[in-house]
């Protein structure tokens, strides 16, 4: 299975600047998979050791963080010399051992020359009490679900993720079919990567629903593991929330539909927590659409989506027949799939800023604004055909962005002013 964030680890390992790399993002994304496969391809050696329930581990940790003590100590534990240059140590589950995380810094200052990547779910790193993080002596990756590009990849249509690379819209438009049919198990599949491995070597939709049943199960059974105890209800009550939530013809998040009379406040904690654990993205409104675009954030007003489109099906039931129902995938619960869909390609693409744009009076709605760092970019999502563009243009005569866009079911179309992006090459957003 190939993940481009494998590239950035080969940027990463040849930078001069190299400091210890923390991979953040949720469970079952592919961390340990990301790390071992980086490993085996660009080091002789690789270390691989896993904090969880690791009393060891937590015992050599546990008093002075003495950089030649500790390899010492992994030295012992693993039965082998530790080459700094030709071995790439791999901390998993770090956060089961505050103190090993406290270590990345000396290793930064004091031993430059090990090549470290940790990973460890957010529910751990971000809220772990007591310990002394590493700012500024870290670097950190994000890492996603597989996207749909990735997803072409590992069901075997290489050739057509290639192809959407050339932006060569007229050989692409040629295989329409073959892109529609792709992104529709997409949307039901997701880019889980246990699920993407299975749809990959089987077709069986019934096992890659269970596989997804596992996996939110695991989810509910981390709620009540890692979080707070005060705020597990309330973290249960937004994640079973949601779909609902993005049901509604206006998706913005409200509280109300939580519990009735609900209020911010009593559920701000458990958002932050869903957010930091890399289960829920969070895209706040904006009121205007200068650089950067986070100086015009509305903090009251946000839309969450989950992690993954597969992951947001089986929570609403989405069946399977419906992959087989025309383009009716793409509008089912008013288009939510495809919001969320493009929410997530948008989010896979390195140093852009995803927000949404409504004005005061609500009579336009842009479903996400991204900053680009160079310019402002509307995105309008149509889960249909149908391509009217009120608001768009509502937006274009007060914000005079140089290229809007639209994406939809329709084939690549470039006018003055407004550019047709087909949802399959959503990715390419920003090209």
């Amino acid at each position: 299975m190939y993940r481009i964030a494998i590239e950035k680890l080969y940027k990463w390992k040849e930078s001069k600047r190299r400091k210890p790399l923390i991979i953040e993002g949720a469970r079952q994304v592919g961390k340990t998979w990301l790390m071992k496969e980086f490993g085996s391809k660009a080091y002789v050696n690789t270390v691989y050791i896993n904090f969880d329930s690791n009393s060891r581990m937590a015992e050599l940790f546990s008093s002075d963080l003495d950089i030649d003590r500790i390899i010492l100590g992994l030295e012992v534990f693993i039965g082998h010399k530790i080459e700094p240059n030709n071995t790439l140590l791999i901390f998993d589950e770090v956060q089961e051992v505050p103190r090993a995380l406290s270590s990345l810094k000396y290793f930064y200052e004091n031993a430059p020359q090990y090549h470290i990547v940790c990973a460890g779910s957010l529910l751990g790193i971000a809220l772990h009490g007591g310990t002394s993080f590493p700012v500024g002596k870290v670097d950190f990756l994000k890492l996603y679900p597989l996207s749909f590009k990735e997803f072409l990849k590992a069901t075997g249509n290489e050739r057509f993720a290639d192809l959407l690379d050339t932006r060569d819209y007229g050989m692409i438009t040629s295989f329409k079919q073959t892109y529609v049919d792709a992104l529709k198990h997409y949307y039901f599949v997701g880019g889980m990567p246990e699920a993407v491995q299975s749809f990959a070597e089987s077709k069986d939709f019934h096992e890659v629903r269970d596989i997804q049943k596992r996996i939110l199960a695991a989810y509910e059974q981390d709620f009540s593991k890692h979080a707070p105890y005060e705020i597990v209800p309330k973290i249960r009550m937004i994640w079973n929330s949601i779909p609902s939530q993005l049901a509604k013809e206006n998706k913005k998040f409200i509280y109300g539909l939580v519990r009735e009379g609900g209020r911010a406040k009593e559920y701000e904690t458990a958002i932050m927590w869903l957010t930091d654990c890399g289960l829920v993205h969070k895209v706040s409104r904006v009121n205007a659409a200068g650089i950067p675009l986070k100086a015009y954030e509305d903090l009251r007003a946000f839309k969450l989506f989950v992690v993954d489109v597969g992951l947001l099906g089986c929570m609403t039931g989405l069946r399977q027949q419906t992959l087989l129902d025309g383009n009716d995938l793409f509008t089912e619960f008013k288009g939510a799939l495809t919001e969320q869909y493009v929410c997530q390609q948008l989010k896979t693409i390195e140093d852009l800023s995803v927000y949404y744009y409504t004005n005061d009076r609500g009579s336009c709605e842009m479903d996400f604004v991204i900053d680009t760092g160079e310019q402002i970019i509307p995105v309008e999502v149509k889960a249909e055909v149908n391509l009217k563009a009120k608001s768009l243009r509502i937006y274009k005569e007060k914000f005079e962005p140089k290229v809007s866009v639209r994406t939809s079911m329709a084939n690549y179309k470039k006018e003055d002013w407004l550019v047709n992006l087909p949802l399959y090459a959503v990715e390419e957003v920003n090209g």
